[in-house]
Protein backbone atom coordinates (compact mmCIF):
# COMPACT_ATOMS: atom_id res chain seq x y z
CA UNK A 1 0.00 0.00 0.00
CA UNK A 2 2.49 2.47 1.28
CA UNK A 3 4.54 1.50 -2.34
CA UNK A 4 1.56 2.11 -4.45
CA UNK A 5 0.84 5.21 -2.44
CA UNK A 6 4.56 6.65 -3.51
CA UNK A 7 4.70 5.72 -6.97
CA UNK A 8 0.93 7.74 -7.18
CA UNK A 9 2.86 10.69 -5.15
CA UNK A 10 5.87 10.35 -7.81
CA UNK A 11 3.60 10.71 -10.87
CA UNK A 12 1.61 13.56 -9.66
CA UNK A 13 0.93 16.98 -11.20
CA UNK A 14 2.16 18.57 -8.52
CA UNK A 15 6.08 16.06 -8.57
CA UNK A 16 6.31 17.09 -12.01
CA UNK A 17 6.00 20.74 -11.96
CA UNK A 18 8.47 20.86 -9.06
CA UNK A 19 11.00 18.88 -11.21
CA UNK A 20 9.50 21.23 -14.36
CA UNK A 21 10.66 24.01 -11.98
CA UNK A 22 14.28 22.81 -10.97
CA UNK A 23 14.38 22.26 -15.36
CA UNK A 24 13.73 25.97 -16.05
CA UNK A 25 16.16 27.26 -13.16
CA UNK A 26 19.27 24.62 -13.94
CA UNK A 27 19.21 23.78 -17.63
CA UNK A 28 17.32 26.39 -19.02
CA UNK A 29 18.19 29.50 -17.08
CA UNK A 30 14.62 31.11 -16.92
CA UNK A 31 14.50 34.29 -15.47
CA UNK A 32 12.75 34.35 -12.17
CA UNK A 33 9.71 36.30 -13.67
CA UNK A 34 9.66 33.03 -16.52
CA UNK A 35 9.67 30.59 -13.86
CA UNK A 36 7.39 32.49 -11.42
CA UNK A 37 5.13 32.64 -14.32
CA UNK A 38 4.86 29.10 -15.46
CA UNK A 39 4.60 28.08 -12.04
CA UNK A 40 1.86 29.56 -11.49
CA UNK A 41 0.17 28.40 -14.46
CA UNK A 42 0.57 24.67 -13.49
CA UNK A 43 -0.73 25.51 -9.89
CA UNK A 44 -3.88 26.86 -11.48
CA UNK A 45 -4.20 23.85 -14.28
CA UNK A 46 -3.25 21.27 -10.91
CA UNK A 47 -6.14 22.88 -9.08
CA UNK A 48 -8.68 23.18 -12.25
CA UNK A 49 -8.44 19.54 -12.85
CA UNK A 50 -8.75 18.62 -9.18
CA UNK A 51 -12.03 20.13 -9.81
CA UNK A 52 -12.81 18.96 -13.34
CA UNK A 53 -12.36 15.34 -12.86
CA UNK A 54 -12.84 15.01 -9.01
CA UNK A 55 -9.15 13.53 -8.69
CA UNK A 56 -5.49 14.69 -7.83
CA UNK A 57 -4.20 15.04 -11.53
CA UNK A 58 -1.53 12.43 -12.55
CA UNK A 59 0.54 11.62 -15.67
CA UNK A 60 -2.26 9.17 -16.75
CA UNK A 61 -4.53 12.58 -16.63
CA UNK A 62 -2.03 14.53 -18.75
CA UNK A 63 -1.70 12.11 -21.45
CA UNK A 64 -5.39 11.66 -21.94
CA UNK A 65 -6.61 15.37 -21.82
CA UNK A 66 -8.29 16.38 -24.96
CA UNK A 67 -8.30 19.64 -26.53
CA UNK A 68 -11.43 21.05 -25.29
CA UNK A 69 -10.28 20.41 -21.49
CA UNK A 70 -7.56 22.49 -21.87
CA UNK A 71 -10.02 24.79 -23.88
CA UNK A 72 -11.99 24.65 -20.84
CA UNK A 73 -9.46 25.63 -18.69
CA UNK A 74 -8.23 28.74 -20.87
CA UNK A 75 -12.34 29.46 -20.81
CA UNK A 76 -12.36 29.55 -17.61
CA UNK A 77 -9.15 31.57 -17.28
CA UNK A 78 -11.01 34.10 -19.76
CA UNK A 79 -14.10 34.36 -17.80
CA UNK A 80 -11.60 35.66 -14.70
CA UNK A 81 -11.30 38.80 -16.42
CA UNK A 82 -7.78 37.64 -18.57
CA UNK A 83 -6.94 39.26 -21.83
CA UNK A 84 -5.92 37.12 -25.11
CA UNK A 85 -2.42 38.16 -24.67
CA UNK A 86 -2.14 36.43 -20.91
CA UNK A 87 -3.81 33.44 -22.38
CA UNK A 88 -1.25 33.02 -24.79
CA UNK A 89 0.93 33.14 -22.37
CA UNK A 90 -0.68 30.39 -20.42
CA UNK A 91 -0.76 28.09 -23.21
CA UNK A 92 2.67 28.53 -24.07
CA UNK A 93 3.58 28.22 -20.41
CA UNK A 94 1.78 24.48 -20.75
CA UNK A 95 2.52 23.15 -23.46
CA UNK A 96 6.45 23.95 -22.64
CA UNK A 97 5.29 21.57 -19.64
CA UNK A 98 4.32 18.90 -21.99
CA UNK A 99 7.22 19.02 -24.01
CA UNK A 100 9.11 18.73 -21.10
CA UNK A 101 7.05 15.68 -19.87
CA UNK A 102 7.37 14.02 -23.41
CA UNK A 103 10.94 14.21 -22.90
CA UNK A 104 11.47 13.06 -19.14
CA UNK A 105 8.26 11.00 -18.75
CA UNK A 106 7.13 9.82 -21.93
CA UNK A 107 4.19 12.00 -22.18
CA UNK A 108 2.93 11.78 -25.63
CA UNK A 109 -0.30 14.41 -26.00
CA UNK A 110 -0.77 15.94 -29.68
CA UNK A 111 -3.96 17.78 -28.80
CA UNK A 112 -1.77 20.18 -26.54
CA UNK A 113 0.94 20.41 -29.34
CA UNK A 114 -1.82 21.33 -31.83
CA UNK A 115 -3.47 23.68 -29.86
CA UNK A 116 -2.84 27.36 -30.84
CA UNK A 117 -3.61 30.97 -28.45
CA UNK A 118 -6.22 33.59 -29.14
CA UNK A 119 -5.13 36.17 -31.90
CA UNK A 120 -3.99 39.34 -29.79
CA UNK A 121 -3.54 42.42 -31.00
CA UNK A 122 0.26 43.10 -31.00
CA UNK A 123 1.42 45.37 -28.24
CA UNK A 124 4.13 47.77 -29.34
CA UNK A 125 6.92 48.92 -27.28
CA UNK A 126 6.09 52.48 -26.07
CA UNK A 127 9.40 54.19 -25.90
CA UNK A 128 9.70 57.48 -24.58
CA UNK A 129 9.88 60.83 -27.18
CA UNK A 130 13.94 61.40 -27.54
CA UNK A 131 12.95 65.09 -25.48
CA UNK A 132 11.70 63.12 -22.43
CA UNK A 133 14.55 60.77 -21.92
CA UNK A 134 17.31 63.50 -21.81
CA UNK A 135 14.77 65.50 -19.87
CA UNK A 136 14.06 62.61 -17.19
CA UNK A 137 18.14 62.13 -17.13
CA UNK A 138 18.60 66.13 -16.51
CA UNK A 139 15.59 65.86 -13.45
CA UNK A 140 17.26 62.83 -12.13
CA UNK A 141 20.81 64.74 -12.30
CA UNK A 142 18.99 68.25 -10.28
CA UNK A 143 15.74 67.44 -8.44
CA UNK A 144 15.69 65.50 -5.70
CA UNK A 145 12.99 63.03 -5.79
CA UNK A 146 13.03 62.36 -2.31
CA UNK A 147 13.77 64.49 0.56
CA UNK A 148 15.62 62.20 2.37
CA UNK A 149 17.84 61.30 -0.41
CA UNK A 150 21.54 62.02 0.06
CA UNK A 151 24.08 63.06 -2.65
CA UNK A 152 25.38 59.75 -3.18
CA UNK A 153 21.67 58.02 -3.99
CA UNK A 154 20.85 60.66 -6.23
CA UNK A 155 24.17 59.96 -8.40
CA UNK A 156 23.18 56.19 -8.04
CA UNK A 157 20.21 57.08 -9.65
CA UNK A 158 21.66 59.21 -12.40
CA UNK A 159 24.30 56.43 -13.13
CA UNK A 160 21.45 53.41 -12.92
CA UNK A 161 19.06 55.64 -15.48
CA UNK A 162 21.88 56.55 -17.94
CA UNK A 163 23.05 53.20 -17.81
CA UNK A 164 19.59 51.63 -19.09
CA UNK A 165 19.14 54.33 -21.77
CA UNK A 166 22.89 54.94 -22.89
CA UNK A 167 22.70 50.59 -23.53
CA UNK A 168 19.77 49.75 -23.88
CA UNK A 169 19.92 47.12 -20.50
CA UNK A 170 17.25 45.43 -18.89
CA UNK A 171 16.87 46.50 -15.26
CA UNK A 172 17.61 43.15 -14.30
CA UNK A 173 20.69 43.31 -16.39
CA UNK A 174 21.91 46.42 -14.72
CA UNK A 175 21.07 45.50 -11.34
CA UNK A 176 23.45 42.44 -11.63
CA UNK A 177 26.59 44.05 -12.23
CA UNK A 178 29.16 44.19 -9.42
CA UNK A 179 31.61 46.09 -8.36
CA UNK A 180 34.32 44.34 -10.31
CA UNK A 181 32.80 45.62 -13.75
CA UNK A 182 33.39 49.19 -12.54
CA UNK A 183 35.06 51.42 -13.73
CA UNK A 184 33.47 50.75 -16.91
CA UNK A 185 35.76 50.72 -20.46
CA UNK A 186 34.29 51.76 -23.91
CA UNK A 187 32.16 48.25 -24.07
CA UNK A 188 30.67 46.05 -20.82
CA UNK A 189 30.26 41.97 -20.76
CA UNK A 190 26.76 41.36 -20.16
CA UNK A 191 24.97 38.19 -18.71
CA UNK A 192 21.69 37.92 -20.33
CA UNK A 193 18.47 35.68 -20.93
CA UNK A 194 18.99 32.61 -20.96
CA UNK A 195 22.84 33.32 -19.93
CA UNK A 196 23.76 34.50 -23.67
CA UNK A 197 26.92 36.90 -22.97
CA UNK A 198 27.05 40.08 -25.55
CA UNK A 199 29.09 42.95 -26.02
CA UNK A 200 27.31 46.05 -25.19
CA UNK A 201 29.20 49.50 -26.01
CA UNK A 202 29.06 52.38 -23.19
CA UNK A 203 28.87 55.86 -23.61
CA UNK A 204 30.96 58.41 -22.28
CA UNK A 205 28.05 60.02 -20.56
CA UNK A 206 27.01 56.53 -18.86
CA UNK A 207 31.00 55.74 -17.66
CA UNK A 208 31.15 59.41 -16.33
CA UNK A 209 28.08 58.69 -14.28
CA UNK A 210 28.66 55.59 -13.10
CA UNK A 211 32.17 56.55 -11.80
CA UNK A 212 30.32 59.64 -9.98
CA UNK A 213 28.43 57.56 -8.00
CA UNK A 214 31.09 55.06 -7.33
CA UNK A 215 32.97 58.12 -5.94
CA UNK A 216 29.89 59.26 -3.54
CA UNK A 217 28.89 55.28 -2.72
CA UNK A 218 29.38 54.36 1.13
CA UNK A 219 28.99 50.93 0.02
CA UNK A 220 31.01 48.33 -2.01
CA UNK A 221 34.25 47.10 -0.25
CA UNK A 222 34.64 44.11 -2.34
CA UNK A 223 35.02 43.05 -5.95
CA UNK A 224 31.64 40.79 -5.40
CA UNK A 225 29.07 42.99 -4.03
CA UNK A 226 26.61 44.89 -6.17
CA UNK A 227 27.41 47.78 -7.91
CA UNK A 228 23.84 49.69 -6.96
CA UNK A 229 23.31 49.43 -3.62
CA UNK A 230 19.79 50.71 -1.76
CA UNK A 231 19.43 53.15 0.78
CA UNK A 232 19.92 50.50 3.60
CA UNK A 233 23.15 49.29 1.66
CA UNK A 234 21.35 46.23 0.22
CA UNK A 235 21.42 45.30 -3.32
CA UNK A 236 19.14 47.85 -5.24
CA UNK A 237 15.94 46.01 -6.50
CA UNK A 238 14.02 46.58 -9.24
CA UNK A 239 10.96 47.92 -7.22
CA UNK A 240 13.28 50.79 -6.24
CA UNK A 241 14.32 51.48 -9.18
CA UNK A 242 10.44 51.85 -10.26
CA UNK A 243 10.12 53.85 -7.70
CA UNK A 244 12.76 56.62 -8.33
CA UNK A 245 11.09 56.53 -11.68
CA UNK A 246 7.62 56.82 -10.91
CA UNK A 247 8.71 60.24 -8.58
CA UNK A 248 10.61 61.58 -12.03
CA UNK A 249 7.31 60.68 -14.47
CA UNK A 250 4.76 62.37 -11.91
CA UNK A 251 7.73 65.58 -11.44
CA UNK A 252 7.89 66.08 -15.30
CA UNK A 253 4.38 64.64 -16.16
CA UNK A 254 5.01 61.78 -18.24
CA UNK A 255 2.69 58.73 -18.74
CA UNK A 256 2.70 55.98 -16.20
CA UNK A 257 4.61 54.11 -19.56
CA UNK A 258 7.47 55.88 -18.45
CA UNK A 259 9.50 52.96 -16.94
CA UNK A 260 12.84 51.84 -16.30
CA UNK A 261 12.33 49.11 -19.33
CA UNK A 262 10.66 52.50 -21.53
CA UNK A 263 14.63 53.45 -21.30
CA UNK A 264 15.78 50.25 -22.99
CA UNK A 265 12.51 50.93 -25.64
CA UNK A 266 13.72 54.55 -26.25
CA UNK A 267 17.35 53.16 -26.48
CA UNK A 268 16.29 50.84 -29.63
CA UNK A 269 14.04 53.48 -31.26
CA UNK A 270 15.92 56.20 -31.19
CA UNK A 271 19.21 54.05 -32.75
CA UNK A 272 17.13 52.69 -35.82
CA UNK A 273 15.29 56.39 -36.33
CA UNK A 274 18.97 57.70 -36.62
CA UNK A 275 19.87 54.60 -39.07
CA UNK A 276 20.68 52.20 -36.63
CA UNK A 277 20.98 48.47 -38.74
CA UNK A 278 18.37 46.41 -37.12
CA UNK A 279 20.80 43.64 -36.70
CA UNK A 280 23.21 45.08 -34.77
CA UNK A 281 20.19 46.75 -32.63
CA UNK A 282 19.87 43.08 -32.14
CA UNK A 283 22.97 42.28 -30.85
CA UNK A 284 22.86 45.09 -28.37
CA UNK A 285 19.64 44.33 -27.23
CA UNK A 286 20.30 40.69 -26.81
CA UNK A 287 16.91 39.72 -28.67
CA UNK A 288 17.24 35.88 -29.88
CA UNK A 289 14.99 36.36 -32.99
CA UNK A 290 14.89 39.36 -35.59
CA UNK A 291 11.15 39.44 -35.04
CA UNK A 292 11.69 40.91 -31.42
CA UNK A 293 13.56 43.29 -32.88
CA UNK A 294 11.41 44.36 -35.61
CA UNK A 295 8.52 45.64 -33.57
CA UNK A 296 10.91 48.44 -33.28
CA UNK A 297 10.58 49.11 -37.09
CA UNK A 298 6.87 49.70 -36.42
CA UNK A 299 6.98 52.56 -33.94
CA UNK A 300 9.58 54.42 -36.06
CA UNK A 301 6.91 53.92 -39.06
CA UNK A 302 3.80 55.50 -36.82
CA UNK A 303 6.55 58.37 -35.84
CA UNK A 304 7.37 59.35 -39.29
CA UNK A 305 3.34 58.78 -40.49
CA UNK A 306 2.72 61.33 -37.50
CA UNK A 307 5.44 63.94 -38.72
CA UNK A 308 4.39 63.32 -42.50
CA UNK A 309 0.62 64.31 -41.15
CA UNK A 310 1.29 67.52 -39.30
CA UNK A 311 4.21 69.16 -42.05
CA UNK A 312 3.19 67.65 -45.21
CA UNK A 313 0.70 70.80 -46.78
CA UNK A 314 -1.70 68.32 -48.12
CA UNK A 315 -1.88 66.07 -45.20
Amino acid sequence: MGSAAKTTENNSLAAWRARFDQHLKSEKRASQYTMRNYGATLERLDGFLLNYHGDAASLDTLAALETKDIRAFLAQRRNEGLQPQSIKLELSAIKSFFAFLQKRAGVENDAVEIMRGPKAKERLPRPLAAGDADQLLVSAAIVKTSTCKQAWEQARDVALLTLLYGAGLRISEALSLRQAHAPFGETLRITGKGGKMRAVPVIAAARDAVDAYVALCPYGAERDDPLFFSTRGKPLSAAGAQRTMRQLRQGLGLPDSATPHALRHSFATHLLAAGGDLRSIQELLGHSSLAATQRYTKIDAENLLKVFDKAHPRA
